[in-house]
Parts: C-alpha cells; sequence; structure tokens
C-alpha cells in the first residue's frame, strides 16, 4: 500500500535525521575540543622552543667566558711554571733573557698586585747586584739565594692556586655542559611528543570535520527526501478525500433520485389517479423501474476508496 509505504518512509527518515543531528552535534563538539587541544600544544611547543633558545644563549655566553677564563689560568699557569725555572737556576746560569719570563708575570691579569710588587722588588734587587758569574762572593750567594727563595715560594703557591682553580673551573664547565645537555635532551623529547600529539589531533580534527560535512550532507538529502515524501502523501491522502467526498456527494444525489421515483411511483399507485393508471401507468412504471434499477446498479458499482 502507497500511503503505508510512504508513512514507514517518512518515520525512518525521521529518525535518520535525529541521529544525524546528534552526530553533527558530536562531529563540531570534538573539533571545537581538538582545536583548544592544538592551540595549548602550540603553546609548549613555541614556549619549550623559546627555553631551547634561552638556553642555548646562556651556554653560548658560559662557553665563551669558560674559554676565555681557562685561557687565562692556562698562560699564567705557564708563565709560572717558566718564571719559576729560571728563578730556580743558579745566579750564573740566568741571562738577561730568561728574567724576562719573570717580568712577563706582571702583565697577565690573573697575577695579584701583592705578587707583582714582591717581582718588581726581585728584579730591581736582581738588576743591582753587582756580581755575576763565579765572581759571587758567598756571602753574596747565599743572601741572593734567600732573595730568589722568597720569590719562589711567592710563585709556586701562586701556581697550585691557579692549577687548583683551573681544575674546579673545569669541572665547573663539564657539569654546565652537562645540564645543558640534560635539559636540551629534555626540552627536545617534550617538543616531539607535543609535535606528534598535535599532528595527531590536528588529523584526527579533519576527519572529525569531514564526518561532519558528510553527516550535513547525509542531513540535506534525508530532509528533502522526508519533505518529498510528506508532500507526496498530503497530496494523496487530499486526492483521496476528494474522491470519498465527490462519492459521497453522488451518493447522496441518487438516494435522493431513488426516493422521489419511488414517491412518485406511490402517487401513481393511489385511488385518486387509479382511473388513468390503467391506460398511463404500465409503460411509466416499466420507465421507472428501469431507471429505479439503473440507480441502484450505479450505486452498487461505484468502488469503495
Amino acid at each position: 500500500d502507497t500511503t503505508t509505504d510512504k508513512q514507514r518512509a517518512i518515520k525512518e527518515a525521521e529518525e535518520t535525521i535525529e541521529v544525524l543531528k546528534a552526530d553533527i552535534s558530536k562531529y563540531i563538539s570534538d573539533a571545537a575540543q581538538l582545536t583548544k587541544e592544538i592551540a595549548g600544544h602550540d603553546e609548549d611547543i613555541a614556549a619549550w622552543t623559546g627555553d631551547e633558545k634561552a638556553a642555548t644563549n646562556v651556554r653560548e655566553i658560559e662557553k665563551a667566558d669558560y674559554d676565555a677564563m681557562h685561557k687565562d689560568y692556562s698562560e699564567s699557569v705557564d708563565a709560572l711554571q717558566r718564571a719559576i725555572a729560571v728563578l730556580k737556576k743558579q745566579a750564573y746560569d740566568r741571562s738577561q733573557a730568561s728574567l724576562a719570563q719573570v717580568s712577563r708575570l706582571k702583565t697577565l691579569t690573573l697575577i695579584p698586585a701583592e705578587a707583582k710588587r714582591a717581582i718588581d722588588l726581585f728584579l730591581v734587587q736582581d738588576s743591582e747586584d753587582p756580581a755575576e758569574g763565579l765572581e759571587v762572593s758567598a756571602p753574596e750567594a747565599a743572601g741572593y739565594e734567600f732573595q730568589s727563595h722568597g720569590i719562589i715560594e711567592v710563585l709556586e703557591k701562586l701556581l697550585d692556586k691557579f692549577i687548583d682553580e683551573r681544575t674546579k673551573l673545569e669541572k665547573e664547565e663539564m657539569n654546565g655542559k652537562h645540564a645543558y645537555d640534560m635539559l636540551m635532551q629534555d626540552l627536545r623529547a617534550q617538543i616531539d611528543q607535543a609535535t606528534q600529539d598535535r599532528g595527531e589531533k590536528a588529523e584526527t580534527k579533519a576527519k572529525k570535520l569531514q564526518a561532519k560535512a558528510d553527516a550535513q550532507g547525509d542531513l540535506t538529502d534525508t530532509t528533502t527526501t522526508k519533505e518529498a515524501d510528506e508532500k507526496y502523501l498530503a497530496d494523496l491522502t487530499a486526492t483521496c478525500q476528494q474522491k470519498a467526498s465527490d462519492f459521497e456527494s453522488r451518493q447522496q444525489l441518487r438516494a435522493e433520485e431513488i426516493e422521489a421515483i419511488q414517491k412518485a411511483i406511490e402517487i401513481l399507485s393511489s385511488d385518486a389517479v387509479k382511473g388513468n393508471a390503467e391506460k398511463y401507468l404500465p409503460s411509466f412504471a416499466q420507465k421507472a423501474g428501469s431507471s429505479l434499477a439503473q440507480l441502484r446498479s450505479s450505486a452498487a458499482d461505484v468502488p469503495q476508496q
């Protein structure tokens, strides 16, 4: 039955529309949540990338400072070792050029002012000593050795101090580099993970939006089909109702006609018109009966809607 089929189709379409609307709402909600989460990942990635750059800048500054300080310590240690070696030689083994190794210590930035004054005093006393080589007497040699021992002791203390400080500096540099490497490893792992999560969520979001678009297309098609079915059903119902109304009207008219004929027959069959009935009634009754039979037959033949 067409009406039943259309009604069933309309009901199924209504159920489908409700499901599609719920799906579309869920897709929109999911996409909005993913958009928020993606933005969060972007913020984290930007922050961690900034931390990488900042930490790298600090590390470069620390490395440059370390290189400069390590160079100063190394130069100072080397100069002290050379100067001490010169001072430990006997006076007659020293040349004026070798004493320049001692004088050079005064140009080094790490040598403290007190040590520089001691060096100046030694160099002045050394330049004023008239004895050279084998001509140096025993008392003069003993005094010179005492003077050399004093400056050597000062320089050796500085040498030990600088070696210790350089070793400490190297350890601090090693620890600083290790801390930087660990920080970079941690930041890179976080950035990589966030980048992966962002990519997966961006892909999921794209699928959600595509599913929403597909569902909206299905919703449009289903709604259009449902509206067409509803219009067809409404038109069909209206047509049936109109046919039923027309049939009722015809039935009423025929019933009235039959009633009128029956009344006419009754009148003609009465005593008042009996005198003329024998003359006219047979043919009239035959015609009336024939018309009445036709009306009844016609009424019976009309199909039920």
